[in-house]
């Protein structure tokens, strides 16, 4: 078996210290260089990625696959779809239109949260979620039959990167016997998270303490790398520290780097990596190559082996015994809170003005009380009240101390008789059907349902704003009364307007016991979870789809619409037109987000997505998200900027989806 990277180690030796990260993307280069799309001088630059570096040189990258999730990759087959129109009407072979590399779509992001604290909780999410979307899962499974090199995990199977990380994640490649590493880019921004199985460095040193967990860390490490400024940088994590953290703790560091800023955080492949990939029912033989590739060509860290001093363009340190139980928010990720310090900080939040730690409201409101009925019973809330509570995420879901730690105190607050009050929406949706094996075989499963943390399906749902509805009453008394409520949840992102409209305080928090029970964790119980995972359930593979390697397009369709991209398309190419006498339309300061510009939950009834969809027919009750609606660009255009927590500053602050027509 060939490999590019040894073959140049062994003619340049001084690369055999370049950073891992560094090393991916070279061999990446020297392997596709034809001299059109990669270049001789490309392999140069990444080289001397030390010179490079300063003067922001682009380079190209071709990655080994593709990770979709069902938002945003049912556009990606729509442009196929479009695309074999396009060759086919310019009288082409459109059967040439396919990925050129691997694609894994994994569908996750449709389920909601409609039904919660209920032992059914799980089917009757996943019925919904399969009527709303019928049509679009009709389409991707059409795409997986028309298109070669794609493959469609159906829906409630997991959470994209979760799966990615446990099952799809291959390492190094094998194609015809030559070996090269595993590399993804997707359309979602924490596909990062395969990273901590995998340039700034950061040096980890010590060990978490008892009752600190990986949430605690990543929460610290998002708050530091956005202090010092990361965007566009690769965080190489490195030091005796790294050792002590399991790859389920450096895959949730990985998976926050969109939130501190990065391009990616990397962990080098060491021991720890080969231990999960046996746990994750890799098998002996798939491991043992991988481990050969890595060792052969540098890449493998060696603990007992003097390490490697490495050059990094700058370096920041962190003691892991400095770490301290906290959480993020009430608008962004890196707000970090200290749990000590989180009463003083939500009074200060009461009192700022409006913006990323403020609320703005007066000392004579803070004490308000909002009183109602609910299902008959006399109701309060104050401001800070928290409405949702929930266990979601890949970030956290993956992490099995994470997990089994809130499942012990779940267990200690039975124990004592605690409860969570009837009007909070709680809820537990899993990353994995692995999840579900290691907390039932614990018996630990039970006190999270006694306090209401019903498992609710297996997908994104609250993290990415599909908390469903809160109760009438209680979404009544929070308007009526103008209560800043809260949302607290295991997400990864907390931007407002994502979780829920009305919960204008989101925090990000994970446990403050931590335990891990490796004996109940077997690779048995991964291969199970797996072993079928593309096989669907009764619903998906009931489901009738097209025929042909042509879409049948319905121009009825609100789901599936035949884009303009491609119509007027021709075997020359016309001329470019440019912009003139354009005016400003958005005005917006810092900490703009994708969910700012394009956001994927609820669809407003006065939006103009909104009259669109009733134009067509379309009852409110069915509107379901604007992520849902990603493969109809006539919804998508109307929904660009609807955030309702938007701040236009043409507008003098303003807030909501508003602009000034400059000309008039």
């Amino acid at each position: 078996m060939a490999s590019t990277i040894a073959c140049l180690l062994s003619m340049t030796p001084e690369l055999i210290d370049c950073h891992n990260s560094i090393k991916i993307l070279l061999e990446s280069a020297i392997r596709n260089c034809d001299e059109f799309q990669v270049k001789s001088n490309d392999v140069e630059k990444i080289i001397d990625w030390e010179n490079s570096a300063p003067k922001l040189v682009e380079i190209p990258f071709k990655h080994a696959r593709i990770l979709l999730q069902d938002f945003t990759g049912v556009p990606s087959v729509v442009d196929l779809a479009c695309m074999r129109d396009a060759m086919n009407n310019l009288g082409g072979d459109f059967n040439k239109i396919n990925p050129l590399v691997p694609v894994d779509l994994v569908i996750d992001h449709s389920v909601q949260v409609d039904v919660a604290r209920s032992e059914n909780a799980v089917q009757a999410n996943m019925e919904l979620e399969f009527q709303r979307n019928k049509e679009r899962f009709a389409f991707l499974k059409w795409g997986s039959n028309a298109f070669q090199n794609m493959l469609v995990v159906p829906h409630g199977s997991g959470i994209v990167h979760q799966v990615n990380l446990e099952y799809l994640g291959r390492v190094v490649f094998n194609t015809d016997g030559l070996l090269y590493p595993d590399s993804v880019v997707g359309t979602d921004s924490h596909i990062t998270m395969i990273d901590g199985l995998g340039v700034i460095g950061w040096g980890l040193s010590g060990k978490l303490r008892d009752g600190v967990t990986a949430t605690d860390l990543v929460v610290t490490v998002t708050q530091k790398l956005r202090k010092h400024g990361v965007v566009g940088k690769f965080v190489e994590f490195y030091g005796e520290g790294r050792s002590e953290l399991s790859l389920a703790d450096r895959a949730t560091i990985a998976n926050m780097s969109p939130e501190y800023g990065a391009t990616m955080g990397f962990f080098p492949m060491d021991h720890v990596t080969l231990q999960y990939l046996k746990l994750t029912g890799r098998s002996d033989e798939t491991v043992s190559l991988i481990e050969s590739y890595l060792r052969a060509n540098m890449m493998f860290v060696d603990y007992s082996e003097p390490q490697i001093e490495r050059v990094y363009s700058s370096c920041l340190a962190l003691n892991l015994e400095d770490v301290e139980p906290c959480i993020s928010g009430p608008k962004r990720p890196h707000d970090r809170v200290t749990l000590r310090e989180m009463k003083v900080d939500w009074h200060a939040c009461l009192d700022n003005r409006v913006g990323f730690k403020g609320f703005a409201i007066p000392k004579e409101s803070q004490g308000k009380v909002a009183e109602f009925s609910f299902r008959g019973t006399p109701t309060q809330l104050r401001h800070g009240d928290v409405v949702i509570a929930a266990i979601t995420s890949c970030t956290n879901t993956s992490n099995p101390s994470v997990m089994l730690g809130a499942a012990l105190v779940a267990k200690k607050a039975c124990e004592l008789e605690l409860e969570v009050k009837p009007w909070i929406k709680t809820s537990l949706a899993l990353g994995s059907g692995f999840v579900t094996k290691y907390l039932e075989k614990s018996g630990l499963q039970k006190y999270l349902n006694q306090l209401g943390f019903h498992i609710v399906g297996y997908g994104c749902t609250t993290c990415i704003e599909n908390s469903g509805d809160i109760d009438e009453a209680v979404a009544s008394g929070i308007t009526e009364n103008d209560i800043v409520v809260a949302a607290v949840l295991s997400g990864n992102r907390n931007f407002e307007g994502r979780v829920h409209p009305l919960t204008r305080a989101n925090y990000l928090a994970g446990t403050v016991v931590a335990q891990v029970i490796n004996s109940s964790v077997l690779p048995d119980m991964f291969k199970v979870t797996y072993q079928a995972i593309t096989d669907g359930n009764p619903m998906w593979n009931q489901l009738s789809v097209p025929s042909g390697n042509l879409y049948a397009w319905d121009s009825k369709s609100t789901y599936i619409h035949d884009p303009p991209y491609f119509k007027s398309m021709t075997m020359s190419l016309p001329r470019p037109h440019g912009v003139k006498d354009a005016y400003c339309l958005l005005n917006f300061g810092d900490s703009t987000t994708t969910d700012h510009i394009s956001p994927t939950g609820s669809i407003h009834k006065d939006s103009p997505a909104a009259r669109y969809l009733m134009e067509g027919g379309v009852d409110r009750r069915d509107f379901n998200s604007y992520g849902s609606h990603h493969g109809n660009d006539e919804v998508m255009a109307r929904g660009t900027f609807v955030n309702i927590r938007i701040v236009n500053k043409l507008l003098g602050g303003e807030v909501g989806p508003k602009t000034i027509h400059i000309s008039t």
